[in-house]
């Protein structure tokens, strides 16, 4: 007889991991070319570069 390979249960954090939300970078733009983000009490700035880059600052 072959032996059982008992089967591992999946972890809580494994079943609610979430689909990563992707937005496109000019529908977050709305046609500007700089944005300023809050985050933990300090301001960033995203920008588009000249080279249609994204560049993020503090």
């Amino acid at each position: 007889m072959p032996p059982v390979v008992a089967a591992h249960p999946v972890s809580a954090a494994v079943q609610a991991v979430k689909p990563i939300k992707r937005i496109s970078s000019a529908s977050l733009m709305e046609g500007g070319r700089e944005l300023e983000i809050e985050h933990a009490g300090r301001t960033y700035r995203l920008r588009i570069t000249q080279l249609n880059k994204l560049i993020l600052t503090a």
